[in-house]
């Protein structure tokens, strides 16, 4: 029998709560609510949780300060944070803290499922299915390895840095394409699929992340070069095996 996804909604206000509850519930999901982090935390402990919908403004400690929490805790569940329509820095901020994706508010509770959708099946994506067979393996490049089938980006002295969902799946579509000039539009439709939207500032800080973790110097990046009004392309030469 297949496991029914387990969310969990995080938001101060009761009406949201009981909304998103009772719409993802009919869609066939499990839903735990949280009114702020002492009640999510209480429910990440009493069970397995496959994604969070988390609100940014909440009293007490906010969106951001949660996400930074359980990223520094090393929990990879996936993340969608909602925000106030026109935050963008609150957004973008977010999303270095480690969030997956980001709603704006108000929103339709359609399109929050179907970015549910989106990052369940970019978390639940295994290599020999999600990926085809160019994809599998191991991907070598500069002193680093990336790891499809624990996901994971490792040093040649074998340190492990952590990636976030969106980060690996951006970096997995740069080693699976080394050389070629990808632009946003390509990166977004190659790491995020059908749902990625035409225009995403979140390639930009996935991007950016990345060459932190890459020890790739922002200012003259060597691994992702920023090509003037094409997009991004990754230098490094790149073995698979």
């Amino acid at each position: 029998m297949e496991r029914t996804p387990h969310i969990l909604v995080v938001d101060d206000d009761r009406e949201i709560r009981d909304l998103l509850g009772r719409y993802l519930r009919g869609h066939g999901y499990r839903v735990t609510t949280a009114a702020d982090g002492r009640e999510m935390t209480s429910a990440l402990g009493a069970g397995s949780v496959d994604l969070i919908v988390l609100d940014l403004m909440m009293p007490g400690d906010d969106g951001l300060t949660l996400t930074r929490n359980l990223r520094a805790a090393r929990s990879r569940v996936p993340i969608i944070m909602l925000t106030a329509m026109g935050e963008e820095t609150d957004r973008i901020v977010g999303l270095e803290m480690g969030a997956d994706d980001y709603l704006a508010k108000p929103f339709n509770p359609r399109e929050l499922l179907a970015r549910i959708k989106a990052v369940l099946r970019r978390a639940d994506a295994l290599p020999a299915t999600a990926q085809d067979a160019r994809t599998a393996g191991l991907h070598a490049f500069a002193g680093w390895t990336l790891d499809t089938a624990t996901r994971a980006l490792i040093r040649d002295h074998g340190e492990c840095v952590e990636l976030s969902g969106g980060e690996y799946e951006v970096l997995l579509a740069f080693v699976t394409h080394p050389g070629r000039v990808l632009s946003r539009d390509q990166l977004l439709d190659l790491a995020r699929g059908r749902d990625a939207q035409p225009f995403d500032r979140a390639m930009d800080v996935q991007v950016s992340r990345l060459r932190r973790k890459l020890g790739d110097d922002p200012k003259s990046p060597e691994l992702i070069k920023t090509v003037r009004g094409g997009g991004y392309m990754f230098t490094a030469k790149v073995t698979s095996s």
